[in-house]
């Protein structure tokens, strides 16, 4: 456990620029509070200690503004920027050198049972307030866009934006060059192609009724 403890901190100050010393991470990071109260909840809830665990995470919950149910599953290097408004369900599993930003949700539906939250793969980045939701996947170096909503499993090495969100394909460019805001946009390109074909519409309905008059 205290082995995370120290990747999670390393994790931090490669991540965050403004990340300057060790104390200030331990002391002032509710991302890294979060992580530090998940593990030492997640420890009493493999051994039989619900009713601790869930004080811990609840106590950590109140203070910081991140929700972890010490039920779920986080791999080494995980990294919450800023962090207020991320929920994290009970069998969510999150594999090494994830980032989370803020307003993240990895939910349930409601209409599963057992396994009802998302599984994250390695090396992959969660933009600001998105939502996956369900027994999901999320392929390993994905990266899913701020505001997505995502329903479906995502394949690696691929980026997911929208609502719904869909995969974009990025041919050619590497997925670390990839952040939360530099991605296309499949949404604006979708209204752009029904704008265009209206006013194609629309010249064929004039030069139908100039030939009827």
């Amino acid at each position: 456990m205290f082995e995370r403890m120290k990747e999670d901190i390393a994790a931090v100050k490669a991540r965050d620029p403004a990340a300057t010393s060790t104390i200030q991470i331990m002391l002032l990071y509710p991302g890294y509070r979060a992580i530090r109260a998940y593990r030492k909840a997640h420890w009493l809830h493999k051994h039989n200690m619900p009713f601790l665990a869930r004080f811990i995470s609840q106590r950590c919950s109140h203070k910081t503004g991140i929700e972890i149910h010490p039920g779920a599953t986080i791999g080494k290097r995980f990294f919450i920027d800023h962090g207020h408004g991320v929920v994290i369900g009970e069998t969510a599993e999150i594999g090494d050198d994830v980032t989370l930003y803020q307003g993240v949700t990895l939910g349930g539906t409601g209409k599963d049972e057992g396994k009802r939250h998302p599984t994250v793969g390695n090396n992959c980045l969660i933009g600001s307030g998105a939502k996956i939701l369900g027994p999901i996947k999320i392929g390993d170096n994905s990266r899913i866009a701020a505001g997505a909503v995502v329903l479906n499993d995502i394949p690696s090495d691929s980026t997911a934006v929208g609502i719904p969100a869909r995969v974009v394909k990025i041919a050619g460019q590497k997925i670390s060059d990839i952040d939360q805001i530099n991605i296309p946009d499949p949404v604006a390109q979708e209204i752009a192609r029904l704008e265009k074909m209206i006013n194609e519409l629309k010249k064929q309905s004039e030069k139908n009724t100039d030939e009827n008059i």
